[in-house]
């Protein structure tokens, strides 16, 4: 199984072997948390996210045609569940945590403090973000989906996600400045 490419498998699951949606799971599972996780800030909401999402490939495999890459249908799904959880719950998020990672024994307690400020004060930037520009970022950055392949996500043309990705970086820094205390230039 582990030569099967994504897309094979997935063929397999829609013509009725669906135990095989298990090794698509074990191979995505990860990634999707950590999107979730970026997005939302939340492990326990982004562990429920990602089971909704393997429950919908279940559901909707028939849909699956094995046009373009499996995992950019994977996160057309993904951004699905995200979308339809933001408009069951108004798009409210406690962001702690969303960029936690484990701290080194080298730093010094001064230096995680600092550290910590700086990720706090990411989240409280990246959530101010409007969803779409958020999404194609998190995708590019911290899921290193290529542009070409967020554009087919997106439905959009490869140059408008490269835009997209430019401005939302430029605002990120923007408000990451405004939150510092500093003035955005």
């Amino acid at each position: 199984m582990e030569s099967l490419s994504d897309s094979d498998i997935m063929e397999n699951v829609r013509d009725g072997q669906v135990e095989k949606l298990a090794i698509l799971f074990e191979r995505h599972h990860v990634k999707i948390f950590n999107f979730f996780l970026r997005l939302t800030g939340s492990h326990d909401l982004s562990e429920d996210l990602v089971q909704d999402v393997f429950i919908r490939i279940l559901k909707y495999r028939s849909s699956y045609e094995g046009k373009g890459r499996f995992t950019v249908w994977m996160y057309r799904v993904a951004r699905n569940v995200h979308v339809d959880h933001l408009r069951k719950n108004k798009g409210t998020y406690n962001l702690e945590d969303q960029f936690e990672e484990p701290e080194s024994e080298e730093d010094s307690p001064m230096h995680a403090l600092e550290q910590k400020k700086d990720k706090e004060l990411i989240q409280k930037a990246l959530s101010q973000l409007p969803v779409k520009k958020r999404e194609a970022l998190i995708l590019s950055r911290f899921q290193d989906m290529k542009y070409k392949e967020i554009a087919e996500l997106f439905g959009c043309r490869e140059g408008t996600i490269k835009a997209s990705i430019h401005r939302a970086v430029k605002q990120l820094g923007e408000i990451y400045l405004e939150l510092q205390g500093g003035v955005p230039s």
